[in-house]
């Protein structure tokens, strides 16, 4: 499972401009704990309700003071194909909540601690019914039998070439809450 499969994407965003009032209310208004900001789709920076909380009641900034005097900067991001465990690590180890999903400097998505534990609290059958669904469409229904176990799916398959292992791996990999992926050979291509 990489960031790509579970960011949320397109992102809410704000600019260095918007009064800190603006950001707070987008924020309530989606429920979110931080908003990246972006300048022509580039990521610059983010701001954390902690940012508009201390602006506002600890610095006593007036509520049309721009984000660009409260928000944290610089700021990273990680790639679009970034493994779910290190954006789980850096959020715990960093403390974050947000992680941007750059593609180059341009904002593509931000995965949350929300998505990464919706992903977790899937249960294995239906994570295994996605993958089976994601599976037939790719090579007809039934082709790969499918069982998922604490979020490793194990596809079962008849011999086949390199290129096919690779695509039936990277689709089952794409579906939220798969933690790793087994292809396994069955002798004469039955599955046990």
């Amino acid at each position: 499972m990489r960031a790509r499969d579970i960011m949320t994407s397109p992102v809410i965003t704000v600019t260095p401009d918007v009064p800190i009032r603006e950001a707070a209310a987008l924020m309530v208004s989606h429920g979110f704990t931080a908003l990246p900001v972006v300048d022509d789709d580039r990521l610059v920076a983010i701001v954390t309700e902690a940012d508009l909380l201390h602006a506002r009641y600890g610095d006593h900034e007036s509520a049309a003071t721009p984000v660009r005097e409260v928000m944290l900067a610089p700021v990273w991001g990680m790639d679009p194909d970034a493994p779910a465990e290190l954006l789980a690590q850096v959020m715990v180890v960093d403390r974050v909540r947000c992680v941007p999903v750059v593609d180059g400097s341009r904002l593509v998505g931000v995965v949350t601690r929300r998505d990464l534990v919706r992903a977790l609290a899937r249960t294995d059958a239906s994570i295994a019914a996605d993958v089976r669904e994601r599976l037939d469409a790719y090579g007809g229904s039934g082709r790969w039998p499918v069982s998922v176990y604490d979020g490793e799916a194990l596809v079962r398959r008849a011999p086949e070439d390199k290129w096919t292992s690779r695509v039936v791996s990277a689709l089952a990999e794409t579906v939220p809450g798969v933690m790793g992926v087994r292809l396994r050979t069955e002798p004469d291509g039955e599955p046990r």
